[in-house]
C-alpha cells in the first residue's frame, strides 16, 4: 500500500500516475473516508480517557450517577467503534486499489506495445536449416508430452520427460552455485559500478501455499486471472515463490545489520491464465504449472534501486552463460504492475518461433508491499522504518528450457547441452 499521507499530500500526482497504470480509484473518497476516521479516532480516544478517569475515581461503591455516566460513555464508545468498522472497511478496499507510484524513468504507455527495448545481446543463429519450435523437437524426441498430460490433466499440463527434465535440474544446480558464490556477486557488483555489498544468495524452498490475510499483504493476490484457491481451507497456492519470500517476515522488524537479506528460492507455481484462451497452448511458455528460480531482496530505501539494478545485472550475467541472445525491456505505466515502481524484462531469442518470448522480470517494489507486510527495520540509532522489497526471476525454468532447445538445435533433431551446465549433466554434450 501507499502511505496515505503521501497521498494526501500529493493527490494530484497519485491521480495522474493511477491513470498511467490505467487504474481508476476513488481518491476523493479515499481521503473523505481518512478525515472520517481520523474525527472518530480522536472522539473515541477522548471519550475512553473520560471512562478511564472516571473509572480511576471511584474509590468505593460506584454511585447511581457514576453508574449511569459509566454505561452512556460505554454505549456511545460502541457506537463509534462500529461506525469505524464500517469506514476501515470501505478506506482499507479503495487504499488498497491504489497503485504504486512509477519511477519517472518509467515509459508512459496503455498496453504492452509501448514497452521500450533498452539494450540487445548476442548473435542470432544463422540455421543452414528451418530450426523447429521446441514443442516440436521435445514431442519429436519424446521429452516433452501434452498430449497425455492432457488426458489426465486437461490443457496447458506437460510431462517433461528423459534428459531435458535432468536438464532442467542442472539449470537448477547452476543457478544455486552462481548466486551462492560471494565472488561471483562482487564481480556482477563490480561490472555494473552498484554501491553494494557482495552478500551471496540463500538458497530457500518456500511454501507453495499461503493464507488469504498473508497474500493478501503482498499486493500479488489476483483470484479472478490468476490463483488457485484451495477448496476446503484458507490457502491458496502461489504463483511464483516470491510470494511466499517477501511475506517471510510478515509483522516483524528486522536489524539494519542483517540487511541486505537476498535469497535464491525454488519453487513449483501455479496460475489460472485466464483470459489467454487460444495463447499459447504449444509447449512451454504458459502453462498452469510451471517451475520458476526467483530472487528476492530485502533492504533499506538508501540501497534498493542498486538491489534492483543488481537483480537485472544477475539475469543478464546468467542468460550470457548459457551464450541466450536476448534483450531488456524496460516497462511501461500500463505493463509494470499495480504495485511496482518500476518493471524490467528479458525476452529471450527463440529461432523456432522467430521471435523474442519473455523469460525473466525484475520488480522494484519500495516499501509499496512492507507497508501492508507490516516488514520493518531497526537504524543502529534506534528509529524504524518499512522495509524495501525487489523481485527477479532466475529463471522461469520451463521458458528457458524452450530457448534452450531452440537455440541450441541440431539440423539431425539433437539439442546440444550449453557448455555452463554440462558438468551438471554428468559431462553429456548433447540429448
Amino acid at each position: 500500500m501507499l502511505d496515505i499521507q503521501f497521498i494526501r499530500d500529493n493527490k494530484d500526482q497519485v491521480l495522474e500516475k493511477s491513470k498511467q497504470k490505467n487504474v481508476n480509484v476513488d481518491i476523493e473518497r479515499l481521503l473523505n473516508l481518512d478525515d472520517q476516521r481520523r474525527q472518530l479516532l480522536i472522539k473515541v480516544d477522548d471519550l475512553r480517557e473520560q471512562r478511564n478517569k472516571l473509572t480511576a475515581n471511584i474509590t468505593s461503591k460506584p454511585s447511581q450517577e457514576d453508574i449511569k455516566k459509566g454505561t452512556k460513555l460505554k454505549t456511545e464508545i460502541s457506537e463509534i467503534d462500529e461506525k469505524l468498522s464500517q469506514i476501515d472497511s470501505e478506506y482499507l478496499a479503495i487504499l488498497k486499489k491504489v497503485p504504486n507510484m512509477p519511477m519517472d524513468d518509467v515509459p508512459v504507455g496503455a498496453t504492452e506495445d509501448e514497452n521500450v527495448v533498452t539494450s540487445n545481446w548476442g548473435d542470432i543463429r544463422n540455421f543452414d536449416f528451418t530450426p523447429k519450435t521446441h514443442w516440436e523437437l521435445g514431442e519429436e524426441r519424446d521429452l516433452i508430452d501434452k498430449e497425455r498430460a492432457t488426458k489426465i490433466s486437461g490443457s496447458r499440463f506437460t510431462y517433461l520427460k528423459g534428459d531435458l527434465a535432468k536438464l532442467q535440474f542442472a539449470l537448477i544446480n547452476f543457478t544455486i552455485n552462481i548466486l551462492g558464490d560471494e565472488r561471483v556477486i562482487e564481480e556482477i557488483i563490480r561490472s555494473n559500478n552498484l554501491n553494494l555489498v557482495a552478500k551471496p544468495f540463500t538458497f530457500v524452498l518456500p511454501p507453495m501455499m499461503m493464507r488469504t490475510d498473508a497474500y493478501e499483504a503482498t499486493g500479488r493476490l489476483k483470484a479472478e486471472e490468476v490463483t488457485y484457491k484451495l477448496a476446503d481451507d484458507d490457502l491458496w497456492l502461489i504463483a511464483s515463490a516470491e510470494h511466499s519470500m517477501v511475506s517471510m517476515y510478515m509483522n516483524e522488524i528486522l536489524s539494519e545489520n542483517d540487511l541486505p537479506i537476498r535469497y535464491i528460492a525454488y519453487s513449483t507455481s501455479f496460475r489460472r491464465e485466464a483470459g489467454t484462451y487460444g495463447k499459447d497452448t504449444n509447449g512451454l511458455l504458459r502453462m498452469h504449472h510451471f517451475d520458476k528460480l526467483e530472487m528476492e531482496v530485502f533492504s533499506n530505501s538508501e540501497s534498493s534501486l542498486e538491489e534492483h539494478k543488481l537483480l537485472i545485472a544477475i539475469q543478464e550475467y546468467l542468460t550470457r552463460e548459457l551464450k541466450l541472445p536476448y534483450r531488456v525491456v524496460l516497462k511501461c505505466t500500463a505493463d509494470i504492475g499495480d504495485a511496482n515502481a518500476r518493471g524490467v524484462d528479458i525476452e529471450t531469442w527463440m529461432p523456432g518461433q522467430n521471435a523474442y518470448r519473455e523469460t525473466h522480470s525484475a520488480d522494484y517494489m519500495t516499501d509499496y508491499q512492507a507497508r501492508d507486510l507490516k516488514t520493518r527495520l531497526r537504524h543502529q540509532n534506534g528509529t524504524i522504518e518499512l522495509v524495501h522489497t525487489n523481485d527477479a526471476t532466475a529463471f522461469a525454468l520451463g521458458r528457458t528450457l524452450a530457448a534452450i532447445i531452440e537455440n541450441y538445435q541440431t539440423q539431425d533433431g539433437h539439442i546440444i547441452v550449453p557448455d555452463r551446465l554440462r558438468p551438471y549433466m554428468g559431462g553429456k554434450e548433447e540429448i
